[in-house]
């Protein structure tokens, strides 16, 4: 049996994060995964979702940037080049570079810091002072009649797709929903979006939810909202699309159909009933709500932690879990975990809503400005977009921001900097910001709030 301070069970950036911070402290690390070192963000996620966004923004502009080119270099960015499947040789080297032991199989625990690896049908057993899961998710299969006998993608097929399909059906409004059906919409393929809330992207701002239901309109993608996928009905002709019946009366139909609809924990099979944990019931234990450690030695990092699914929040998910497996009392802190939609134009958000914040007992305002009024919105001929933050009266500190521009996920990061260190208004208002940025628009906001605010009090 070999032992090590660490054993970490998946390779997506949680895992990796957690065994890179592992090495960095002194500590022995062993980490695990079946598939892909490096998980689904660079091979299935994020890097060619944002590969093929940046595709189609050149396409729609009428840059000579065909599929065949876009499919090309998506490829090229997840190391797919001639091949059937990602090569993870990279990400696999990286660790061992940096001293981590890497154990390509199925991980199961087997006792408090005992894990089972199996790979080719041997097994091998492995001791950590502490064990990781950091195991990802994958895409929900909503229970549907008929869901089995149509043609559906995952993210997977949808993000590695070489042909465009004839005809797309989006089941789902988030964030993957939102991003892949403008992908698609700009390269040709007819589009739609079924949407069983009121609203697409429904943990964002409500008004970044407005500004992504009106940039897929102006693409072309028939989006229905508040309607509920209640049956699956094949075509049995390749050529024909297949049918989805909705609670409203209507069918809605796409020669491949993209679930969208959630994710799933995949807890089965990780051997949690030896440590008296069982995953069907044990709710508490597993929530999804930050908390990493689970029982003694045992933490969670990435998706199967939450509170939300993003991977900057795993990655630093799995630095925080070896800091606490190696003894440092540390709390995580969620109230500046940013979230972004790269559609064009870009969305992102920090923090909360000013009703939530009013909800949670705050004091709170908020101040707005049309992006497409602004200096950086009239150079780049904007006409949706907003700039929007919320800010609580008692503190004098920003509660929530969230932005529809161009440079969204980037402008944002002046707010998420300001709420994680309790920057006051008075401070972000006196900050000179460079003109016709986004962050100036910002700027104007921080002042309009110490308008509001008055000076009275200022810190």
């Amino acid at each position: 049996m070999d032992r090590f301070d660490i054993v970490v069970i998946g390779a997506g950036p949680a895992g990796e994060a957690a065994a890179t911070k592992a090495r960095a402290r002194g500590a022995t690390v062993a980490i695990i995964d079946r598939d892909l070192f490096g998980g689904s963000c660079p091979f299935w996620g994020c890097v060619p979702s944002k590969s093929l966004l940046h595709a189609a923004e050149r396409h729609a502009s009428g840059a000579d940037y065909p599929w065949q080119r876009a499919s090309r270099r998506r490829d090229y960015m997840i190391v797919r080049e001639e091949r059937a499947y990602p090569d993870d040789a990279g990400h696999v080297q990286r660790l061992e570079a940096v001293g981590a032991t890497v154990m390509r199989g199925h991980g199961r625990l087997d006792g408090a810091g005992r894990v089972v690896v199996t790979h080719d049908g041997a097994q091998h057993v492995v001791e950590g002072g502490a064990v990781i899961i950091a195991v990802g998710s994958t895409t929900r299969v909503p229970d549907l009649p008929g869901i089995g006998t149509v043609r559906t993608w995952s993210n997977i097929e949808a993000t590695g797709a070489r042909e465009l399909p004839r005809s797309l059906l989006v089941l789902g409004g988030g964030p993957t929903g939102v991003e892949l059906a403008q992908v698609y919409a700009r390269f040709g393929v007819p589009v739609t979006v079924v949407q069983s809330r009121d609203r697409l992207v429904p943990a964002d701002h409500p008004r970044n939810a407005a500004v992504a239901l009106a940039l897929l309109r102006r693409d072309g993608v028939d989006v229905r909202l508040g309607v509920r996928a209640v049956r699956a009905r094949a075509a049995g002709d390749p050529t024909l699309p297949d049918t989805i019946e909705l609670d409203d009366g209507s069918e809605a139909t796409g020669h491949v159909i993209l679930l969208a609809v959630g994710r799933d924990i995949p807890f089965a099979g990780l051997g949690l009933d030896s440590v008296g944990i069982d995953p069907g019931t044990d709710l508490g234990i597993l929530a999804r709500d930050g908390r990493l450690r689970i029982a003694d030695r045992l933490y969670l990092a990435g998706d199967p932690a939450g509170p939300e699914l993003h991977t900057h929040q795993a990655h630093a998910q799995g630095e925080w879990a070896v800091r606490m497996a190696l003894g440092e009392d540390l709390t995580p802190d969620y109230r500046a975990l940013p979230r972004g939609t790269y559609t064009d134009p870009e969305l992102a958000f920090v923090g909360v809503t000013v009703e939530a914040a009013c909800e949670a007992g705050l004091d709170a305002f908020e101040v707005t400005v049309d992006f497409a009024t602004t200096s950086r919105g009239f150079g780049v001929e904007a006409d949706l977009g907003h700039l929007t933050i919320v800010v609580d009266r008692a503190s004098r500190e920003l509660v929530g921001a969230a932005i529809a521009a161009p440079d969204a996920t980037a402008a944002l990061h002046e707010c998420v900097l300001a709420m994680r260190a309790r920057v006051p208004i008075d401070v972000l208002a006196d900050t000179i910001h460079a003109f016709p940025s986004t962050s100036r628009a910002l700027g104007g906001l921080f002042t309009d709030a110490l308008d509001t605010l008055g000076t009275i009090g200022a810190r």
